[in-house]
């Protein structure tokens, strides 16, 4: 699980998650006051049953594109 390498055209950042929402999607709060970013988990996360919660440190790629939104990658 821990060799995910980000897509082309993705930035990796790491953050902690403020607000659980419905259909495994997340409000993060990024490192350094960057912002919030608006997530949902990978298929790999979704596939293992990995249970991210309120409090945890999780690793995002954000798209270049929109930057308001993500995906999480990894909890830590």
């Amino acid at each position: 699980m821990n060799n995910t390498k980000p897509e082309q055209g993705k930035e990796v950042k790491t953050g902690v998650v403020i607000n659980a929402l419905p259909n495994t999607t997340f409000k993060v709060l990024l490192d350094n006051d960057e912002g919030e970013v608006f997530t949902h988990l990978s298929g790999k996360m979704r596939l293992h049953h990995i249970k991210v919660l309120v409090g945890d440190r999780v690793k995002l790629e954000i798209d270049n594109y929109d930057r308001s939104k993500g995906r999480i990658v990894q909890r830590f």
